[in-house]
């Protein structure tokens, strides 16, 4: 009856102090209560009666009454808390991924592309109040998701991103004006693009500058990762003849300038991943430069349990007034 309860007025509590008082007061004035008669001998008094030794439980039953009634004062209580959430700032983000074949590089564990996606899947799992959308690149660029709040929809397109399905290259303007695209109409307060390139911008029509205008002009932040290890990574170079990649050691070439660039222009911020443990630092650190505001609205009711209390108490008191005027009347 009493799990997880709290006392509203525990400074009551303070009155169960005067329980030794009263059974020192009692024990002082207890033989003031009892009468007594002088004679010379009790040779033939033959009275064995247990009632005059148990007398002192009708003052042990006022006790027990008086603490109860304390603890019923002090208010005790069960708390029940129900949470509502609402998210007033909600934000749009756009993750523009690159698939150009130097994604298969291996100088991430088990390569770029695969490392990504994972990193990727448990950014998007963080971010259960943002609507989400991808976007895929290399030489040419498209749509894969646009932006929803269906994370199960964003999950499942993520996993499908591979390389092949576009023609090979780095068209950083392409993917860029691509996610500007699917944000411009977002109604969201805050617009946030993630760009991910291993490479250098060499394809495409569309100018990285113009593509960081237009981002700027509809207030959408821009946040750039630059993937790879510093130095040679284990890079696919050219086709076998069952169209398979060969790979060789290649020099990691990252326009690290265009990216804080484009960066910088649009009020985000520039990262450089060359290994797993890195990439998963800067999709954490970007989950916490973007949050989103969510007011959380708590509703308290209260169950009191001070009743049972009280009518322990009185049953307490009721029973002491009926043995005082029946069993021990004699004796009072």
């Amino acid at each position: 009856m009493f799990e997880n309860v709290e006392f509203a007025n525990p400074q009551f509590f303070w009155l169960l102090l005067l329980l030794p008082l009263a059974i020192l007061w009692y024990i002082l004035t207890r033989k003031q209560e009892v009468a007594s008669l002088r004679i010379s001998s009790i040779k033939g008094f033959t009275i064995k009666s247990i009632a005059s030794k148990l007398r002192p439980l009708l003052f042990a039953l006022r006790l027990l009454a008086l603490a109860a009634i304390i603890t019923a004062l002090a208010r005790p209580q069960t708390e029940d808390i129900s949470t509502r959430t609402k998210t007033t700032k909600g934000i749009d983000i756009v993750m523009a991924i690159d698939v150009s074949s130097s994604m298969l590089a291996k100088d991430l564990k088990p390569d770029r592309l695969t490392a990504l996606k994972l990193v990727a899947a448990d950014f998007i799992r963080k971010r259960p109040n943002d609507r989400i959308g991808l976007v895929a690149y290399a030489a040419e660029s498209y749509t894969k998701t646009p932006i929803t709040s269906d994370k199960a929809i964003v999950l499942n397109a993520l996993r499908e991103i591979k390389h092949g399905e576009l023609e090979d290259g780095t068209a950083i303007g392409m993917g860029l004006a691509t996610s500007v695209n699917r944000l411009k109409e977002s109604k969201a307060i805050s617009k946030v693009i993630i760009l991910l390139t291993d490479g250098v911008n060499n394809s495409g029509f569309i100018e990285p500058s113009t593509a960081s205008d237009l981002a700027v002009e509809y207030g959408i932040k821009t946040y750039t990762i630059g993937l790879g290890t510093n130095g040679n990574a284990l890079t696919p170079i050219t086709y076998n003849r069952d169209g398979s990649f060969r790979f060789g050691m290649r020099q990691v070439k990252i326009d690290e300038k265009l990216l804080k660039e484009i960066a910088t222009v649009t009020g985000g911020k520039y990262f450089r991943a060359t290994d797993n443990e890195k990439l998963e630092e800067i999709y954490d650190e970007i989950n916490k430069l973007e949050k989103t505001e969510i007011e959380e609205f708590k509703y308290y009711k209260y169950d009191e349990k001070f009743r049972p209390l009280v009518l322990l108490a009185g049953v307490l008191l009721l029973l002491e007034w009926g043995l005082r005027n029946s069993i021990f009347k004699s004796f009072i």
